[in-house]
Formats: C-alpha cells, structure tokens, sequence
C-alpha cells in the first residue's frame, strides 16, 4: 500500500515529536538521576565560592535577565588568616601533681637546697567507673530513758522507693543515648565488657522511662514558654518505630517547636497530618508559625481562622535553586547572588545585635528592593516557558512563587527570621542518633524521647554540661514541689553556672 505525501509528512512530524519529547523526558531523568547521587555522595553543604559565582554573572545575560536587574556586589569583611591561638590544656581541669627528686637529694634532704623546678604537662583521662553507693543509717536507743523507741534517720528522698539506679548513673545512661547516640544494647555490652556490671537493655528501658517521667514537668514548662512567645519555628523529621505483635516498624514523626533565641521542644506524633498541630498549638494561639512549604501548615493555619500567619523560609526556596545551578547554571546562579546579598544584610544585623525594631527599618529599605527584583525575575522567567514544570529551575521557580507570600513576611516583622535554619539546627540530635538506634521501642517511647531530647537540646544551646545538669536535677526533683520547676530549668540553672564554651575558651 502505497502511502501519499501527506500521510508520511503526518507521520514524519509524529516520529520527530515522539522524539523531541522522549529527548526532553530523558533531560527530565537526568536531572533527577544527577541530583539523587548528588545529595548521595555529595557534600551537604549548599555554600557557593564567592568566584564561581562571580563566573556565573560574567557569562552572557541569560534571557529575560539584563544586566541592570544584578545588584552591585557587596565587599564582605576579610576573615582572618589565621585564628587565635589557643592554650594547649584547658586552665579548669583538675590538676593531679607528681614531684619527682633526684635519688641523692631523697638520701640526705638536709644537704640539698631547692633553687627551682622544672614543670612538664600532659593530658590524661580516667574513664568512668560503678561504685555502691551505700547508705547507712544507725539505729540508736536513748541510754537513761530506756522506754523511748529507738530511732534512725529518715531515707533521703529517691526517684523510686528502693530503686536500683542513683542519679548519676541514670544521668549516664540518657546522656550516653541521647547525646552521645549509643543505643541501650551498646550501653548494655560496654557495662558488661568493660566493667562486669550486667544492665540487660530491658532494665536500662524501664529506667530511661523512669528519668523521662520525672523530667517531664520541666518539659511542660519549656513547651509552654515556647508557645507563649507569639512566634514559633516548626518542623518535622521522620522517625520508625517498633509496631507491637509483628515485629515491623511503622514510621512516626517528631514535630520540633523553637522560639529564636529562647528555648525549643520536641512533640511525638504518630503522624505528619495537620491534626497533630492541633494537639500541640493550643487554641488560644495567636501569632506567626514559621515553617515549609509542606501542605499540613496552610491547612491547619485556615483551621484557626486567620489568627496563625505564616512564615516561609528563604533556605527552602534556596536550596532549590541550588540544585538547579548544574543545570541551569546562569539563571540558577544569579538567583542564588540575589539570595545571597538578603543574608548578607542578615548577617550584618546579628553582627551589630539588631533589635526588631532595626531589623525591620534596614529590611525595608534594603532587603526588599532585592525581593521585589527576585519576584519580577521569576515571573518573567515563567511566562516565558522556557523551562518545563518538570524540570528542577521549573520546580524552584514555581516553589518560590507558590510560597511568596510567606517569604515576605519577614520583610514586615522584625521578629521572624529569614528562614527556618534554627529548628533545622535542632533536629540534627534526633537524624543523628537514629543512624545508631534505627527505631524507638512503642508509640510510647516516642514521647519519652522528645522530652529527654527537649532537655538535652535547651542544655546544648546554652552551653551546659548535660551530665551535671541531669545528674542535678533527678538529685533534687523527688524533694520538690510543681511550684519550684522553674528553678530547674536549663534556662535557670545555666544562670549560675559557667557554660562549657568559656571553660573550654
């Protein structure tokens, strides 16, 4: 059968499309294959060489971009060559002297006078021992009135009547797991190997849950502080957890609050709806909530009728970008310069200890110019259609818009930060520690955890020895009243204690 012209044209044009758009979905996966290895084996770290960046906007003006919409570079102060020197030994270490004399001055010591010394240091280590504690308490009858009963001391108070575990060692055990990430079972075998004391990990569970409960009241304080700012950052990381009867884990989710510059806290929830908002943010919150472009906060922000507003986060949007840069690496670049001078001015603001009131004047008169050139640059950028939805330019230029009115909140309120590195920074603990414990035990033990990683993290920014701390506090809370856990707090107690970064300066 003998096909005519336009029947071979049709079916020319259709071979040729078919092409053109398997070319284009092969680009797609490409993309995507590049990026997942990426983030694979890459570096973490999304900081740009000032050159290269310099490089990006001396190549030809990519289109619909000219050259007067990039703003002039901004000289950021030299860092120093090289750092201050620090001492060799920290000065607040216990010192534990040895003097060693010549065999003839030990013979006869009357003949020999001292004229000077000559001093030598090194850094040694004791690791940590078990010891019994053991309290006695004597028994005493009176020697003249014979009738009176005999007498004995009370029992100082204990987190648990006739319990085995002292402060200490429970401090131990929670600072071993939640800071130094050393799962119950690891713990389990060095008290074993190394110091012949057999803990089974069944016995180290049913004390963490002890010492959890018990911190529990200062968890209350913080998380109710923290919402009672006005202002919070939250964010979400995924955690597995044992599901009873088949011995599969089911995947939950610990919710992480923080007020810049106050406190944080971590909430266990079984899931990632916008339901469990609700179960942590009272209703009686008003205020701006900091957060993603995950699709649970603009529901539960409409649930509460207009009293939330929230906050995007110029990190997000950033990072987008980024992983774009390969691809598309002039529009991706002077997108990311036009970010960079934002935190450039964020940057010289904490450097001068701005207040709201300042950061809100200079972002006005300085940061928003920059906004507004970002926001005309993309919209030009997707009317154009130059770059398909699919592809990663396509997907950060659309994220950015979709989340544009969040990102210009922090143009308006001194207050609210650029973005939402800072809940971020505090979900590190827990991505850490399960590379090393995998799942938590139950449901239950979920919120266990969030209350002895709340109390871990509050010591963290504030510097404090987590030992010390927990070991204080598990010593003194079966002596005191609700009324007295502000006292405790990490917050209170850092007051009269001296952080562990100028005892290590």
């Amino acid at each position: 059968m003998t096909l005519s012209k336009k029947e071979l044209a049709r079916q020319l044009e259709e071979c040729q499309e078919a092409l053109r758009q398997s070319r284009r979905e092969n680009e797609l996966l490409r993309q995507k294959i590049d990026l997942l290895i990426r983030r694979v084996f890459g570096s973490s770290s999304e900081r740009l060489d000032r050159a290269q960046l310099e490089l990006l906007l001396q190549l030809s003006a990519s289109p619909n971009i000219t050259e007067q919409e990039v703003s002039p570079t901004v000289v950021s102060s030299s860092r120093r060559s090289c750092r201050q020197r620090t001492l060799r030994l920290p000065e607040n270490l216990p010192v534990v002297e040895e003097v060693i004399d010549p065999e003839p001055v030990k013979q006869k010591p009357e003949a020999w006078r001292c004229i000077g010394q000559e001093v030598s240091e090194q850094l040694d280590f004791e690791p940590p021992r078990f010891l019994r504690r053991r309290t006695i308490r004597r028994k005493y009858v009176h020697r003249i009135d014979r009738d009176l009963a005999p007498m004995i001391a009370a029992l100082p108070e204990c987190l648990l009547d006739r319990s085995l575990p002292a402060p200490g060692l429970l401090a131990h055990i929670l600072v071993s797991k939640y800071c130094d990430h050393l799962p119950l079972y690891r713990q389990e075998q060095i008290f074993l190997q190394r110091h012949r004391v057999h803990l089974p990990r069944q016995t180290l569970a049913r004390w963490v849950e002890l010492a959890a409960d018990w911190l529990k009241p200062i968890y209350e304080h913080i998380r109710t502080g923290v919402l009672a700012g006005g202002y919070v950052q939250v964010d979400e990381t995924p955690i597995n957890y044992l599901e009873p009867g088949n011995g599969k884990t089911k995947q939950g989710y610990f919710w992480t609050f923080n007020r810049p510059g106050g406190d944080g806290f971590y909430q266990w929830q079984t899931s990632r709806a916008a339901a469990c908002l609700d179960n942590v943010i009272p209703v009686n919150f008003t205020g701006t909530l900091q957060c993603d472009g995950y699709s649970a906060y603009p529901s539960f922000a409409n649930g509460r009728g207009g009293t939330i507003e929230l906050a995007g986060c110029w990190a997000h949007a950033r990072r987008k970008f980024y992983e774009a840069l390969e691809q598309s690496p002039r529009v991706a670049g002077w997108l990311l310069r036009q970010i960079q001078h934002l935190y450039r001015i964020e940057a010289n603001l904490r450097e001068n200890h701005a207040g709201p009131r300042l950061r809100q004047a200079t972002r006005s008169s300085q940061s928003r110019p920059m906004v507004e050139r970002i926001q005309r640059a993309l919209l030009r950028l997707k009317s154009n259609g130059r770059y398909l939805p699919q592809s990663l330019l396509g997907q950060a230029i659309d994220y950015a818009l979709g989340q544009w009115p969040t990102l210009e909140v922090f143009l308006k309120n001194g207050r609210v930060e650029i973005d939402n590195n800072l809940v971020e920074n505090a979900i590190r603990p827990t991505a850490i520690g399960k590379k090393n414990w995998l799942f938590i035990g139950d449901a239950d033990a979920g919120q266990r955890s969030a209350i002895v990683y709340t109390v871990v993290e509050n010591c963290r920014r504030r510097g404090l020895d987590p030992y010390a701390y927990l070991r204080e506090v598990l010593t003194r809370l079966p002596n005191m009243t609700n009324w007295q856990i502000p006292e405790i707090t990490p917050q209170a107690w850092g007051r009269t204690r001296l952080p562990l970064q100028r005892l290590a300066s």
